[in-house]
């Protein structure tokens, strides 16, 4: 000790080196542990290029995300969970934006699964990431794009989550045949039931943490009771009473309380929110039987999604034999509603943002068939739309070049 001390005492030059002989000298610290040579060192000079060199460590070690503010016209495309995990793959879109008009991507957050697309050490949600699909460099992948000007959404499937149902399963929809096992669609995936308030908070925190990434709005898809199953074998643990004393409106009701939560809950953080919505909410008045009343979702998003896809229109709708052999009529018409109804409501028609097809069902959709869907969406007033694609690959010659 007496020998470190004669060697501190010969060299230090530094105003604060008497507190540090007095610290060591009483034992109260060992010299090591108070890193002596970087504390007391022999010149100010060699003190400020190491305090330099740490501060620009920690600059380069830290990440700071960021927001960009909405376009006035969203251009967007989809891109999955597992694309967005795949370096090559997601590179290629981000060169059709930047080719092309397009100019925003919706990412999935939480997809059909039911598991999370990024890292997050959130209490509720560390658990839930996937192992299989998902950027683990989420944060920085949308620090490039919006360092290309690239507006960013989350796509966050909401109440289809055959994961949480294996959490909760007293949150699933059940049968009603045996009220313990979870419903299934005929896709094999299970649903909470939307009165599930516990499962409202979990959306809320999905939708924190993927604005504290960076992403700029939050997209909420599956927002509704569950369909396209056994509905005569179906049974809701938490929304049955509404549902049973309420058939008309009783889903529609339930549905609103949670929009409204999650607008009260999500808004205050800055994030811009969108649902999305069946196509015909925006030609029917009732609720399709799985909750969805436009009116009913107006007020707690700041756009809303119709998926007027022409494939999903049943034949006879609008007296048309074939809706995908009558492209431009059917989004035509459907948007023109959707707007005639929310201008009714005194509310704001350039919310609406329609999602467009972009895949080949009921029919091939090329180039003209996605240029008619955008014509016939500019025809009624709107100027935002995003193209919808499962496999993310897009039909580049329907987009105008940048």
């Amino acid at each position: 000790m007496e020998r470190i001390l004669k060697q501190i005492k010969g060299r230090a030059k530094h105003k604060y080196a008497p507190y540090a002989f007095a610290i060591v000298a009483a034992g109260l610290i060992p010299a090591a542990y108070l890193g002596i040579s970087e504390l007391l060192p022999t010149s100010y000079e060699v003190a400020d290029v190491k305090a330099e060199t740490v501060k620009k460590k920690v600059v380069e070690d830290s990440f700071v995300v960021t927001h960009l503010d909405t376009p006035e016209a969203v251009r967007a495309i989809y891109m999955s969970q597992c694309v967005v995990g795949t370096p090559d793959f997601r590179a290629r879109l981000v060169k059709l934006v930047e080719e092309t008009e397009l100019n925003s991507i919706i990412i999935d957050v939480k997809d059909y699964s039911g598991k999370l697309a990024f890292p997050t050490d959130h209490p509720l949600l560390k658990d839930s990431v996937s192992d299989e699909c998902g950027a683990r460099d989420m944060k920085e992948f949308l620090g490039l794009l919006h360092s290309k000007n690239i507006y960013t959404i989350a796509r966050i499937t909401a109440f289809q989550d055959p994961h949480y149902t294996k959490l909760r399963p007293d949150l699933a929809v059940a049968k009603e045949s045996a009220t313990t096992t979870p419903w299934t669609d005929h896709r094999g995936l299970s649903f909470i039931d939307v009165g599930a308030t516990p499962f409202w908070d979990y959306l809320v925190a999905v939708g924190e943490e993927a604005y504290g990434v960076g992403f700029d709005e939050l997209n909420f898809d599956y927002v509704r009771f569950p369909s396209d199953g056994n509905m005569r074998d179906i049974y809701y643990p938490i929304s049955e009473e509404f549902v049973v004393s309420d058939p008309e409106l009783g889903k529609a009701r339930v549905l609103r309380s949670f929009f409204s939560y999650l607008s009260q809950k999500l808004k205050p953080t800055g994030a811009i929110l969108s649902a999305d919505l069946f196509g015909m909410t925006t030609t029917n008045t009732d609720d399709l039987n799985i909750g969805q009343i436009l009116e009913y979702a107006d007020p707690y998003f700041d756009y809303i999604a119709p998926m007027v896809y022409p494939s999903h229109y049943p034949k006879n709708f609008l007296g048309l034999d074939n809706p995908n052999k009558n492209i431009y009529k059917v989004i035509h018409y459907s948007m023109s509603e959707g707007v005639r109804r929310l201008t009714a409501a005194s509310s704001t028609p350039s919310k609406l943002r329609p999602w467009l097809q972009d895949f080949d069902y009921g029919g091939n959709y090329g180039e003209k068939e996605v240029r008619e869907q955008i014509q016939a969406t500019y025809d009624t007033g709107l100027t935002s739309w995003m193209l919808w694609d499962p496999s993310n690959v897009y039909t580049k010659e329907a987009l105008l070049p940048n």
